[in-house]
């Protein structure tokens, strides 16, 4: 089987890694990828956002199945028009992506599919935008209703910035939703769809804030673990039950079936399970960490879900071992991230035993020698017997690479490791 994989992410380097290990797939190619997957991919310079172009890349590499991995290409319809000249597509039509793509239509569906979620208020003028803020109180949730990419969401208990936030979004021609704060810890659970049948991952949860102790700004993930040792029991079922499947069934019944990964982002709240938001791709970076635990061969699941044909695969099977994710931030991320910076130190930290890094913003520079190009520059996954050893395996990696200016969470997956150690 031949795979084409549109990003140049870590999520998108995970894929690759995990179909260069699947014995099914017999050629890998990318666009426009990044220097971790040319190491597993032949890499192509189209715009990934361009469909025609990818469609005719799919044609000429003969490709099998192509998966596309972030938000952009999927609401610009890239799936779509590789559909059509006959090739089987892993990620959801433009129309179905739109359960990313805005948030108000989201709620809709939730609302239709009496999915449990928290209680919103679309705002179009700054006093809708007041109005809300006062109905709710602090402390304040405000969304951009568009693709953000995981940092259009402000929560904080001062009215100004709250204010100020969705004053920003609505002077820039966006809506704004505001809700209703969610207690409790967040889960993300990814489930692969092929329009009907819904198939669950492994729950992860990532580290939005930039610093240790969820200090700093927002960000696109720090970090991400997997298993939850303190997850209730039955909370896959009980998410797939009341949330994926209702979502998946009411997308049918709209004319727009969803194929490809929902990424239902979850609240365990003192009044139960509620959905912060949904997603539809693979999370960054919790993929990391769950890929890392899957044994299923991946080629064979995202083929069966384009192929409309999820029912027949027999269950997923996982490592009983868990797996840590640690992000390396170049220098002034999430803000203004620094650019051409050296890196040194991967190859060294691919040979820690249990550890491998996979690449995010990176590049070559005109010498050939990597250099960070965006502000996630890469990570390490460590993988264990248990949480605390993937978590040293994780960080032993990171320790070998070198990017001056640098910064990276010390605490991820710190307090779930102790749980276990208890």
């Amino acid at each position: 089987m031949k795979v084409l994989i549109v990003g140049s992410g870590a999520r998108e380097h995970a894929l690759a890694r995990s179909l260069h290990l699947d014995p099914s797939v017999t050629e890998l190619h990318a666009v426009p990828g990044n220097p971790g997957i040319g190491a597993l991919a032949t890499l192509h310079s189209q715009d990934p956002n361009d469909g025609a172009a990818i469609a005719a890349l799919a044609v000429n590499v003969r490709a099998d199945l192509v998966v596309v991995g972030p938000e952009a290409p999927l609401v610009a319809g890239v799936a779509d028009t590789v559909r059509e000249v006959g090739i089987p597509c892993f990620g959801p039509t433009a129309a179905a992506a739109m359960l990313e793509g805005s948030k108000a239509f989201a709620k809709e569906v939730m609302a239709a599919a009496n999915v449990p979620t928290a209680e919103p208020r679309v705002c179009t003028t700054p006093s809708e935008l007041a109005t809300a803020l006062a109905e709710f109180g602090a402390p304040y949730v405000v969304k951009d209703d568009g693709l953000a990419a995981g940092k259009g969401v402000v929560v904080t208990d001062d009215l100004a910035q709250a204010t100020a936030h969705g004053d920003a979004i609505l002077a820039a021609g966006g809506t704004v939703v505001i809700e209703e704060y969610l207690d409790g810890p967040e889960v993300s659970l990814f489930c692969i769809c092929d329009g009907a049948t819904v198939v669950p991952l492994q729950p992860a949860q990532d580290f939005k804030r930039a610093f240790d102790g969820d200090e700093g700004l927002n960000t696109g993930g720090m970090g991400a673990y997997s298993p939850l040792p303190w997850a209730p029991p039955g909370l896959v079922e009980e998410v797939v039950r009341t949330v994926a499947q209702p979502t998946v069934d009411e997308m049918a019944r709209r004319g727009t079936p969803f194929q490809g990964v929902l990424y239902c982002g979850l609240a365990l709240t003192s009044k139960g399970t509620r959905v912060v938001e949904f997603n539809a791709r693979f999370g960054d970076p919790e993929t990391q960490s769950v890929l890392a635990r899957l044994e299923t061969p991946l080629g064979e699941v995202l083929l069966a879900a384009a192929q409309g044909r999820l029912h027949e695969l027999p269950a997923l099977q996982w490592s009983d071992d868990a797996a840590v994710t640690v992000v390396l931030a170049a220098h002034g991320y999430p803000e203004d991230a620094r650019k051409g910076d050296p890196i040194t130190g991967t190859d060294e930290a691919d040979g820690v035993d249990g550890a491998h890094v996979l690449h995010a913003g990176t590049a070559f520079d005109g010498d050939g020698s990597l250099v960070a190009s965006g502000g996630r520059v890469l990570c390490t996954v460590g993988v264990g017997a248990h949480l605390a050893d993937a978590r040293a395996t994780a960080y032993e990696a990171l320790s070998h690479i070198s990017l001056p200016g640098s910064h990276h969470r010390s605490d991820i997956a710190l307090k779930a490791s102790e749980i276990v150690a208890d």
